[in-house]
């Protein structure tokens, strides 16, 4: 938020009258977000085309609006920082319906939709403990610095920036070249664009006019304080999701979504890592956590199978039985291969039902098999296990195409 400007109390004239049209701070968040609209003006048949699609399904609506509370502060927050658009804001609506699980079968993630590619070019870590992209404090900043450099490197125009973000700078860029060939005008509306970005940007617009205008729509905003909807809390040592949503007293669900950096339902054995609690849950969960000794922090272990190692042998080590051992990981027989990394439930401390929760944390989706699609290259493509693919599906060797597998993306044992 911009600094007010300071008044020097010792030269300032004792007559002079302080200014009168000082800005009343806003209602609530929906309305510092509409100061910050720089759209609104603009007109176009496919915007219109959006508002109606919009309008035929104001159920869908107001669960998208719902499912933006949680975040839309910190964004806000973030979009205001680096004095960008207010509408920005709001691109997570059309890139994931404000899902921060959201996978695409292309492999996009998180509420921004990062490829893996741009992810990694942009510095968002991830790796088998942990998705930058799916974590709203790593890729919030991460896709705002982004669409600043397509906004820079396309001639500040904003609209040309939000076209790339979803199909790439290259194709804005050739369009412009086409349409700079033919003497066309470069405006965003006249380009030659990919039929999904021609809808992208009115989606947004769209959006945003709703926003602006909810009553105008017949649409009722959700309350939404000007404040801060979570507060973040410092790990230091690897803690269950599930066990962090029962010390929080909340939801395991809910908790998920507000933690879906954590594709192995546990932070980070070797750093420390960052949780999202809601606001009004942070003193109470702090205060369970320090009373709950660390080796109870996590329901389960995992044990890379060395040269020598058995089920019987791993079991005794880790004072558990064999069963629940192949339970864990899927395992039918005895033999286990050197390397595999196995999920080792320690005794006592979790349900079947909360170590399923553990083994399938990542997002449920379905995929549509493919000609030329085999289970190993689906799950290379997923991140799992060819083994965990039959299981989740029941189904041996083969597949065809046009079949549809249930996938837990980053679920790999």
């Amino acid at each position: 938020m911009p600094t007010p400007p300071s008044v020097d109390v010792e030269t300032a004239s004792a007559d002079r009258e302080l200014p009168t049209n000082v800005p009343a701070p806003p209602a609530d968040l929906w309305e510092r977000l509409r100061r910050r609209f720089r759209f609104q003006g603009l007109e176009h048949p496919r915007i219109e085309a959006e508002l109606n699609r919009l309008r035929r399904h104001p159920a869908a609506l107001r669960a998208l609006f719902n499912r933006a509370t949680p975040y839309l502060y910190y964004i806000t927050n973030e979009v205001e920082t680096r004095d960008m658009p207010g509408e920005i804001a709001l691109l997570p609506m059309v890139e994931s319906g404000f899902r921060p699980r959201a996978y695409s079968p292309n492999g996009a993630a998180g509420l921004w939709q990062f490829m893996p590619g741009t992810a990694h070019m942009l510095g968002l870590r991830r790796d088998r403990w942990y998705d930058g992209r799916r974590d709203v404090l790593a890729a919030t900043p991460t896709a705002l610095k982004y669409l600043e450099i397509l906004r820079r490197q396309l001639d500040d125009d904003w609209l040309h920036a939000l076209a790339a973000y979803n199909c790439g700078i290259g194709t804005v860029r050739q369009a412009i070249r086409r349409a700079t060939r033919a003497r066309r005008s470069i405006a965003y509306w006249e380009l030659d664009l990919p039929d999904e970005t021609d809808a992208y940007v009115p989606r947004l617009l769209a959006i945003a006019r709703i926003v602006a205008d909810p009553d105008a729509f017949g649409i009722a905003l959700p309350s939404l304080a000007d404040r801060p909807q979570f507060a973040t809390i410092e790990i230091d040592a690897p803690l269950d999701l599930a066990v962090a949503a029962r010390l929080a007293e909340v939801p395991l669900a809910e908790f998920l979504r507000l933690n879906p950096a954590y594709p192995r339902g546990v932070t980070p054995p070797d750093r420390p890592a960052t949780l999202l609690i809601p606001v009004e849950r942070q003193a109470a969960f702090k205060e369970a956590l320090a009373a709950l000794p660390k080796r109870q922090w996590r329901h389960w272990a995992e044990h890379r199978v060395k040269k020598g190692d058995s089920l019987i042998r791993i079991a005794r080590r880790y004072r558990v039985s064999v069963s629940a051992i192949r339970q864990a990981n899927g395992l039918r027989g005895h033999l286990i291969r050197t390397g595999r990394i196995l999920r080792i439930p320690l005794a006592g401390q979790a349900s079947d039902r909360q170590q399923g929760i553990a083994v399938r944390h990542g997002p449920r989706i379905r995929y549509r098999v493919r000609k030329g699609d085999s289970l190993y290259t689906i799950a290379r493509k997923f991140q799992v296990s060819v083994r965990d693919l039959k299981r989740w599906n029941k189904v041996g060797r083969y597949i065809r195409p046009g079949q549809r597998l249930v996938v837990y993306p980053g679920s790999a044992g």
